[in-house]
């Protein structure tokens, strides 16, 4: 292991704790350069997935003060998460590669093209009820079930890969729930971390780990996490709004035509 290799581990992880905290898809900065730096696609899934696992509880629990009141949602999202990412991890070890590539790019372009018209979409369905005489509730804080199964099927993703599943998840939650977007980008955090806690369990018993790479990508994750969860907690709404579009439609475009 020399130094470029080292300097390009621990750039993927704070890269990918940074971006993933702030804004989702941190694997997609991650990815790349582990595979870049010589590591099967396999090895370089799993070790991002396991090394993240730190940077990924560093950048939830910067968001504890936007969470507070939010218990509820926060076990909701943490638990379907998990469950979801558990299977995922299997069908990883268990389903030939690439088996969900062709989808995926899309849900990244969709789920971004979501976030970016939520608003409009909120305030359309509003102004119907109106002219229907419809009442809308304001008080939209609990996961129902149709919202409960979309977030467990993320979760399946995030275990499987991951790659924007912060863009997927703000997506359904910001469109599914009435509550601040900082409070939204705070329970995709916990739901990202949750997900890769529960793929770790089997990946630390299953999959062909590099624990040089996963102690390296933890480094720089915390680090990166951390700072992210800095800016993030300070993005107004509309930049944070923004980014995500722009980041996720990059993000699909990449997985595209790669």
């Amino acid at each position: 292991m020399d130094l470029p290799f080292v300097l390009a581990v621990l750039a993927a992880g704070f890269g990918a704790g940074f971006v993933l905290t702030a804004v989702g898809a941190g694997s997609l900065v991650s990815f790349p350069i582990l595979v870049g730096a010589g590591l099967s696609p396999l090895v370089a899934n799993v070790c991002n997935n396991v090394g993240l696992v730190p940077g990924g509880l560093t950048g939830a629990f910067g968001f504890r003060r936007e969470l507070a009141g939010h218990r509820a949602l926060v076990l909701r999202v943490a638990t379907t998460s998990a469950v979801g990412a558990l299977l995922g991890a299997v069908l990883l070890l268990a389903l030939p590669p690439g088996a969900f590539s062709q989808v995926v790019p899309w849900l990244v372009l969709g789920s971004a093209t979501l976030v970016g018209l939520g608003p409009f979409i909120a305030s359309a369905v509003r102004r119907r009820a109106v002219r229907l005489g419809v009442e809308v509730a304001d008080d939209r804080v609990v996961m129902g079930p149709r919202l409960t199964g979309l977030s467990a099927l993320i979760g399946v993703y995030g275990g499987y890969f991951g790659a924007a599943q912060g863009v997927l998840l703000v997506a359904v939650l910001a469109l599914g729930l009435d509550v601040p977007l900082s409070a939204v980008n705070g329970l995709k955090n916990v739901a990202v971390a949750a997900a890769n806690v529960a793929a770790t369990l089997v990946f630390v018993f299953f999959a062909p780990l590099d624990w040089p790479v996963v102690g390296l990508i933890a480094i720089g994750s915390v680090v990166g996490g951390w700072l992210g969860a800095h800016l993030g907690r300070r993005l107004p709404p509309t930049v944070f709004r923004v980014l995500v579009v722009v980041f996720g439609w990059a993000v699909g475009l990449k997985l595209l035509l790669s």
